[in-house]
């Protein structure tokens, strides 16, 4: 038998018996898989964006099963992926508060830098260039990096910084984790008007005005302004925002003289002052005073005059009769 054909046989051979070895090893060795995670991973919406702390949604899956993680860590789900797996799991989810990124910048130190950068358009690179070129340590660089790392197109560079899109926003965490200033934070979005100070500025008031337009001063007239104690604080010379305290009701926003507190992402106009009442015209020069006509006096009452008597007549003497 000649080689040629020799070969073909033996590794035709070799293959069912490598074949059957390793299916009898699948089933020996074979790892029995808990059917919920099969379950749980047909209910994620396969994002793999890792926002939850594991290695894709399988990653996910498996650790809920073992109950190494919560049902509701999905951010890109929301409550209705929550609530599935929950139902799989057998738990109970109570619906909290969407959750949103938030970035703590407005921009305003933009204008104020001290050089101009010329290079590679990334927040890592710019920030090693004697980090960054703004006089606020604190600042949003633009360089794009959290805009890459998001895979849900949520977030975008509008005028030098980077802006988040809410109705996108799954709160996965990839753009915090990308930023290397760390001023991206997950918030959660209540359901009444969502209040935010976008400044992440630790620095004094002085220090600010010189750095940012509208950064956070830590002067306290917001504090001031809410009508609910304890909704925002300063801390180290920053203005907070409590979220299981505050009603949106925006009177910190109207009070700041930075114009920097938001509500549903815009700030509101500052309290309108109530008009002084008018005062009375001074009458002009050369004219008289007009003065109130005086009442005029009763008449007074006179007594009544008593009759006076009829005089008494002296009786008349008769004249004596003459002699003739």
């Amino acid at each position: 038998m000649s080689t040629t054909i020799l070969a073909p046989i033996v590794l035709c051979v070799l293959g069912i018996i490598f074949g059957i070895i390793l299916a009898v090893a699948s089933k020996v060795f074979a790892v029995e898989k808990d059917p919920r995670e099969e379950a749980i991973t047909e209910c994620l919406p396969g994002a793999n964006c890792g926002g939850c702390g594991y290695p894709g949604c399988g990653g996910y899956a498996n650790a809920v099963v073992k109950g190494l993680a919560p049902v509701d860590a999905c951010s890109p789900g929301g409550a209705e992926v929550a609530k599935k797996i929950g139902a799989i799991m057998g738990v109970e989810v109570e619906e909290g508060a969407r959750k949103i990124a938030q970035v703590m910048c407005t921009g305003g130190g933009h204008d104020k830098t001290r050089y101009d950068y010329v290079g590679l358009e990334s927040c890592l690179a710019i920030s090693r260039v004697s980090s960054g070129p703004l006089q606020c340590s604190y600042g949003c660089l633009g360089g794009g990096d959290c805009v890459e790392a998001c895979k849900f197109d949520a977030i975008h560079i509008v005028d030098n910084v980077a802006k988040v899109d809410f109705d996108k926003c799954v709160a996965c965490g990839a753009c915090v984790d990308a930023c290397p200033r760390n001023i991206i934070r997950i918030v959660p979005l209540n359901a009444k008007k969502y209040t935010e100070v976008p400044c992440a500025s630790h620095d004094k008031g002085p220090v600010v005005r010189q750095a940012c337009d509208n950064g956070c001063i830590g002067c306290k007239i917001c504090v001031k302004a809410c009508p609910k104690e304890g909704a925002i604080v300063v801390e180290n010379f920053l203005a907070k925002i409590n979220y299981d305290i505050c009603i949106g009701c925006g009177m910190c926003s109207r009070a700041c003289p930075r114009q920097l507190i938001t509500v549903d992402g815009v700030v509101l106009p500052p309290k309108p002052k109530k008009p002084a009442a008018p005062k009375p015209a001074a009458a002009p020069a050369g004219e008289a005073k007009v003065e109130a006509p005086k009442a005029e006096a009763a008449p007074k009452a006179e007594a009544p005059k008593a009759d006076a008597a009829p005089a008494a007549e002296a009786p008349k003497t008769e004249e004596p009769p003459k002699a003739e």
